[in-house]
């Protein structure tokens, strides 16, 4: 199964998503493979059993949130100028979105740009981060802060990898599949409730339409100037929730279902959305054992959190809420009372 991402003008670009068992892939040209310890372990001898290069070398690199940052990038960086990679070699992003989003940066950044390829080993980058050609790093100041828009050559989406993922991380996939379809597709969210994503044939469904999805909007806006800021839903309280907690309490999906329920308050509070629509989006995400919970110890200080975020805009705060399920609006210049009385349902004394 292959689903094409086609940027329109003045920058063309095209290359296939494939969702099936990987294939054999050869390439005439030096390749460094970047994983960590744990997707290596599990599954690097099955990729290099199917991978064949003019030169190559792996790089490992530490696996969590935490180490994604500037410094893990240089690290990448130095082992491509000890492999003396040029600009006709290849990098590729085998892991989660970690990973992927640094190895993009990195392929960047090399000699002014060479080559990627995404081969995503888990549910949440399989269905998004490896989808569009985000990458980047985080900060002290926030998340993703520091990267380019910068698309692969190509992705390879099989779901075999899947096999050995702990439950969290599963269910943490499952946030962002569950983000898509509330963003843009009610029948597909009726799929989900009532679909069991641990069956192997509905997961390649989920997949398949969640990377059309994605794919549908990244045609039309690759750089995040309309559409695709959309994809962000959840994202922004999340956001702040993984800053609060220094990224290592919740995975970034967990944190995504935390921001959607967030913003499905908000959504309820301005008369977008229906008390029982923002339940049903809650059981789904409570289905997967996915938080819908977080406890806001300073107000204030969340609500501030919000002016880092990258859809924020001279001083005002772009909120991506949903319109019923299957819908979407996004909402700026709202009132700071009105937000902050969302933020105090989910505040210490409640």
């Amino acid at each position: 199964m292959i689903v094409p991402i086609e940027l329109l003008p003045p920058k063309p670009v095209r290359y296939d998503i494939t969702i099936d068992a990987l294939p054999k892939l050869s390439f005439d040209t030096k390749v460094v493979v970047v994983t960590n310890p744990t997707v290596a372990g599990f599954h690097l001898d099955t990729l290099l059993q199917n991978l064949e290069a003019k030169e190559l070398h792996v790089v490992t690199v530490p696996d969590g949130e935490q180490y994604k940052t500037l410094q893990t990038v240089e690290q990448i960086l130095d082992e491509c100028f000890e492999h003396k990679l040029d600009r006709k070699s290849l990098l590729i992003a085998f892991g989660g979105g970690v990973i992927g989003d640094m190895t993009g940066f990195t392929a960047s950044l090399y000699q002014r740009g060479i080559d990627f390829i995404q081969i995503p080993t888990t549910l949440l980058s399989q269905v998004d981060a490896s989808v569009g050609g985000k990458t980047g790093v985080n900060n002290k100041y926030g998340k993703n802060l520091i990267g380019a828009f910068y698309q692969p050559k190509a992705v390879y989406i099989d779901p075999a990898f899947l096999e050995t993922l702990p439950k969290r991380e599963f269910a943490a996939g499952v946030a962002e599949i569950v983000k898509m379809a509330v963003m843009f597709d009610r029948a597909y969210f009726d799929f989900l409730k009532t679909a069991d994503l641990r069956d192997e044939v509905q997961l390649k469904e989920a997949i398949r339409r969640s990377v059309e999805l994605k794919a549908w909007v990244v045609n039309q806006d690759e750089k995040e100037a309309g559409i695709r800021a959309v994809l962000n839903y959840g994202h922004t309280f999340g956001h702040v929730v993984e800053n609060e907690t220094d990224y290592t309490t919740y995975l970034h999906g967990e944190a995504v279902a935390i921001g959607m329920v967030m913003a499905n308050a908000l959504a309820v509070e301005l008369g977008l959305m229906e008390p029982e629509e923002a339940q049903e989006v809650k059981a789904v995400l409570e289905k997967y054992a996915l938080p819908t919970d977080y406890v806001i110890e300073n107000i204030d200080d969340f609500y501030e959190h919000f002016f880092l975020d990258k859809k924020s805009a001279n001083n005002s705060i772009k909120f991506i809420l949903p319109k019923g399920i299957g819908d979407h609006k996004i909402v700026k210049d709202l009132d700071e009372t009105a937000v902050k009385r969302v933020l105090a349902q989910f505040g210490a004394k409640r």
